[in-house]
């Protein structure tokens, strides 16, 4: 009896040492990672890097169970305007080390990023605001575009003949705008309907402005967002992949 509790006992140390090694090498898997991101990618702040799954180490030789990831203002450029992503997030799946643990690569991942409607505005006509739309209109993928017509007409060099202009004062633009992602890195703008003014050739004009293309450069590539959603604080930019490489 006696050489079986020393058998417990030295099982249950060595786990705990086990365990003990296994999560400080989580702890640095997950600090190395989290430095090169904020190296790569200019960041001001660290981010979130969570290696899941026990136990880490045996994970490493074959692949981890899952790598959650979370970054908070990245630079990246609308139209080579300076805006804020926020909220970028990847969810890492089935993650396999190259031998030489210099890269990697996702079997499965997921991830999301948003701009707030400040930064959308910035490449947005002169004189429109971007807005939320409503709860209605943004589960059908709108925001509000709105501002002066005069100031918008003005600022867009519009050519307005003299007697119509008055017919411009006071009134306003207030248009929903249908949003769309493509190529994973370009939002467009399409209008459901225009306002509608006795003025020779306004409305062609006017649609020129409003429906427009937005580029955006500088998004992690980590995955490829293909959706793109109207929330209250901004557009929301969701994406899948598979065998995604993570290049170190």
């Amino acid at each position: 009896m006696r050489a079986l509790r020393t058998l417990l006992i030295l099982v249950v140390i060595f786990g705990g040492l086990f365990v003990a090694a296994d999560r400080a090498a989580v702890y640095f898997a997950e600090g190395q990672v989290a430095e090169k991101l904020k190296s790569s990618q200019g960041l001001s702040s660290d981010p979130e890097v969570s290696i899941k799954g026990f136990p880490f180490l045996t994970q490493v030789f074959d692949s981890l169970e899952e790598v959650d990831i979370r970054l908070d203002g990245v630079n990246a450029t609308v139209d080579g305007r300076a805006i804020q992503v926020t909220e970028v997030k990847a969810v890492l799946k089935d993650v396999t080390i190259d031998s030489g643990y210099t890269s990697a690569t996702a079997g499965r991942a997921e991830g999301s990023a948003r701009i707030s409607y400040a930064d959308l505005e910035r490449s947005a006509p002169k004189g429109v605001s971007v807005g939320y739309a409503g709860d209605e209109r943004a589960a059908k993928s709108q925001v509000k575009l709105s501002g002066s017509l005069a100031d918008v007409a003005e600022g867009a060099g519009v050519n307005i003949p003299a007697p119509f202009k008055a017919l411009l004062a006071g009134e306003q633009l207030s248009v929903y705008s249908t949003v769309s992602l493509s190529n994973g890195d370009t939002v467009r703008l399409k209008a459901a309907s225009l306002p509608s003014l006795p003025i020779p050739g306004f409305e062609s004009q006017l649609r020129d402005l409003v429906d427009y293309d937005m580029k955006i450069e500088g998004l992690p590539s980590t995955v490829k967002l293909d959706k793109v959603a109207a929330e209250k604080s901004g557009l929301r930019f969701t994406g899948t992949g598979t065998d995604v490489s993570l290049t170190g």
